[in-house]
């Protein structure tokens, strides 16, 4: 099976699914001053699979998000993407 990402908007909400890795995250990276206007919430609860690009690209939303005056709060984060996080010393206020 191909990896595959796909994002929609709900509100304040940016909902990510499937993979969030270096394979396919060129469209979404190309996407991300669009894809975060008004977006407080990443939700990752369709999120199968990240790696560390994937960290990377999450990092910049939260950023993002920050530079809107906004608090970004990830939803859904699981314990292996957790663990990534953690393995690379990231602080809560670049992964909250």
């Amino acid at each position: 099976m191909t990896p595959s990402l796909g994002w929609t908007r709900d509100n304040d909400r940016l909902r990510l699914q499937g993979e969030l890795d270096q394979d396919v995250i060129p469209p979404l990276w190309d996407a991300r001053a669009e894809a975060t206007v008004g977006v407080s919430i990443l939700d990752l609860s369709d999120v199968t699979r990240v790696d560390t690009a994937g960290v990377a690209l999450l990092v910049h939303f939260v950023a993002l998000i920050r530079a809107q005056g906004k608090t970004p709060e990830i939803v859904g984060k699981s314990e292996k993407m957790q663990t990534l996080v953690q393995l690379y010393n990231l602080s809560d206020d670049l992964i909250p």
